[in-house]
Formats: structure tokens, sequence, C-alpha cells
């Protein structure tokens, strides 16, 4: 009995994708490579920022702007509706001057900040003072 209820358990939870993760050195930008969930493969929230957001604020979005970007390897860049979360800076370190790809995603860290792009060459940039997609 116990191994049909362990069986039927197994069988309705979801396929979990291999995640990574990462954050630029400052701990003010992280990412998750993977993250499926929010219907993107990577997600990048920006914790400090000033400026104008990359993006003007959707009608109906009460909660915080312009922290968090998402794209799928293929298509526009979208940004999400939603707090960012707590900096906690326990991802992988990209120091500046690294570039990492990943599957259909490259990534370069530079002092001047971070900036990801998709096969499309959709992506964004992020840094304390500027945001940007492109």
């Amino acid at each position: 009995m116990l191994r049909a209820v362990v069986v039927c358990l197994l069988m309705a939870m979801p396929a979990v994708a291999d995640v990574f993760t990462f954050e630029t050195p400052s701990g003010n930008v992280d990412c998750s490579v993977g993250m499926e969930a929010d219907g993107a493969d990577i997600i990048c929230v920006i914790h400090d920022r000033h400026g104008p957001p990359a993006l003007p604020r959707p009608a109906g979005c009460n909660a915080a702007w312009g922290h968090v970007f998402m794209m799928r390897d293929r298509g526009p860049v979208q940004m999400a509706c939603r707090d960012p979360g707590p900096n906690v800076q326990f991802f992988e370190q990209a120091p500046y001057g690294v570039t990492g790809e990943f599957g259909g995603f490259t990534c370069h860290s530079s002092q001047q900040g971070l900036e990801c792009r998709n096969q499309d060459g959709r992506g964004f940039f992020l840094s304390r003072a500027v945001q940007r997609v492109f």
C-alpha cells in the first residue's frame, strides 16, 4: 500500500529541468536559466535599479515594475509585474569579463552591467543606472 502511494506521488510530480543560477559580482543581478514555470527559459532580477524602467509599466500593474526580465531562446524579452524578492546572494558568481552560453542564450558580465541575448539577437542589458531591452 505504501509503495503504491509513493509511486502515485512520484508520477504526479512535475519533471524538474536542470536549472543553472548565477549572479553578478556586485550581487545586484541574479539569473536563473531553465525556469520554465514562468514561461521563460531565463529570468534575471535586478534588485537595486535607478532611472526609468526599460519598458513602460503596463496598465493594471500595481506591483513593482522594472526589476524582472524574462525570455526564451527565441522571441522578445518580457518583463514581469512583481516584486523582485529578497537579494540573498547565494548564486554562482559570474565574474566580470566572463561570457556564458546556456542553451539558446549568451550572457556577458562586465563592470558596466550584464547583457544577455537569445538566438534572435534579442535581449537585455542590466545595470543600476540603465536597464535596456533590445
